[in-house]
């Protein structure tokens, strides 16, 4: 059994979209209240309350504010279970060493990501269209509400979460479901490269191709620049700032929507032709750290940095690469991450596994050693391909004769 995500995008009225900011204000107001009696008895008792204790306090609320009684209990209880998730996270980062932890914060209304729902007919129940295609969202207190989007697999609906984005409300249902969820692929493996100058490197064993980076932050670049200078010209709280930071917003929505379409349609792609994908582990988090450096020692580069952490996070690896694994599991296929401080594929030959370091000027890969000459992405992506077939070896069906000798051992 394996749980699933299915987003469908809601349409209420609007008396429902004023009943439905009403119930987001509340739960807001609920979250910021548990962490206030948190932070009030260790600070002033050194008492440490955890979700055990908060979750008998919901009943007597309930009773003694008559607007939280309008509000699902259930719902009320995952409130409490987020924010103590929140707490779980600080304490895992403060005993591992973080530098900066990150306490749980109060949260605004406009900030607050939504409302959680557990169980499917529990104050709520979707009832999907045919093939789970659109569909309507009945919700205690609200009323029934049009629904648009598709699942990509059917499931068993477990929970939901209510979400509310840049102006727009949204649905997310968690669906279990049973064994691969989509025919199988072919037998086909491949490996991949991410990059800045090309978006993606595919190479199988024989032959590889390339995927342009669309760079959508250089498309945009100017129109958004004009979107926040209205937003800076206007006086903050005035109607005229209201509407520009709409504007503003909308955009960044927009620019989101087209690079998740493009993701989607590329890993589809990927997933639909290959039963095996083998690429590098990524670290985006130390790819795009700051090299301004400290006081004494100031970095070099500052602004040259700053420009190529600005356009590997417009590529938003991670989301594609978490996109491709999905897809290709979905079809029974197998997803691998090769070590890449181990097997350093952007500085291997592909042939003879020969190492040399390049700089990211060299695009083309030049073994001294094996004279093999090829695009320098295209050979770690085959650099990935060749040690995830070799270390899977003889335990699944599809490893077989490479036409490359096997891998030394790293």
């Amino acid at each position: 059994m394996e749980l699933r995500k299915a987003t469908y995008k809601l349409y209420p009225t609007k008396q429902q979209a004023e009943a439905l900011n009403h119930a987001l204000r509340l739960h807001c107001e609920f979250y910021n209240a548990a962490l206030q009696e948190r932070v009030e008895a260790y600070k002033k008792c050194r008492i440490s309350i955890k979700n055990k204790d908060q979750q008998p306090q919901i009943k007597v609320i309930r009773e003694e504010i008559p607007e939280f009684a309008t509000l699902n209990y259930s719902s009320l209880q995952v409130t409490l279970r987020r924010l103590d998730k929140a707490f779980s996270a600080f304490f895992r980062r403060v005993n591992s060493g973080v530098k900066e932890p990150g306490f749980p914060r109060f949260k605004s209304h406009k900030r607050y990501p939504g409302i959680g729902f557990s169980s499917h007919g529990d104050g709520w129940r979707f009832t999907p269209g045919e093939d789970w295609k659109h569909g309507r969202l009945r919700l205690t207190g609200v009323g029934h509400i049009r629904c648009r989007g598709k699942a990509r697999v059917a499931g068993k609906i477990k929970s939901m979460e209510l979400l509310h984005r840049r102006g727009e409300w949204l649905i997310s249902l968690t669906m279990e479901c049973n064994g691969v969820l989509r025919e199988p692929t072919s037998g086909k493996a491949c490996g991949l490269d991410w990059g800045v100058n090309k978006l993606l490197s595919v190479a199988t064993e024989s032959d590889g191709y390339q995927v342009d980076n669309p760079r959508w932050f250089q498309q945009e670049r100017e129109k958004l620049k004009a979107l926040k200078q209205a937003v800076s010209r206007k006086k903050k709280g005035s109607n005229r700032w209201k509407k520009a930071c709409k504007k503003l917003s909308t955009h960044h929505r927009k620019a989101a929507n087209r690079r998740n379409h493009e993701h989607h349609q590329l890993s589809a792609q990927v997933a639909s032709q290959y039963a095996l994908v083998a690429t590098e582990k990524l670290q985006v988090k130390n790819m795009t750290g700051s090299a301004k450096g400290t006081s004494e020692k100031p970095g070099k580069n500052v602004k040259q940095k700053a420009g190529l952490n600005r356009e590997i996070l417009d590529t938003a690896p991670a989301t594609l690469l978490a996109m491709i694994a999905y897809k290709v599991k979905e079809t029974g296929g197998l997803f691998i991450e090769t070590p890449t401080r181990k097997l350093k594929p952007s500085q291997r030959c592909p042939v003879c596994w020969s190492v040399k370091k390049k700089t990211l000027k060299e695009r083309v890969h030049q073994c001294e050693v094996c004279g093999c000459n090829e695009d320098r992405d295209i050979a770690a992506a085959r650099v990935n391909l060749i040690w995830a077939l070799y270390e899977l070896g003889s335990e699944t069906g599809l490893h077989r004769a490479c036409s490359v000798k096997p891998p030394p051992s790293l």
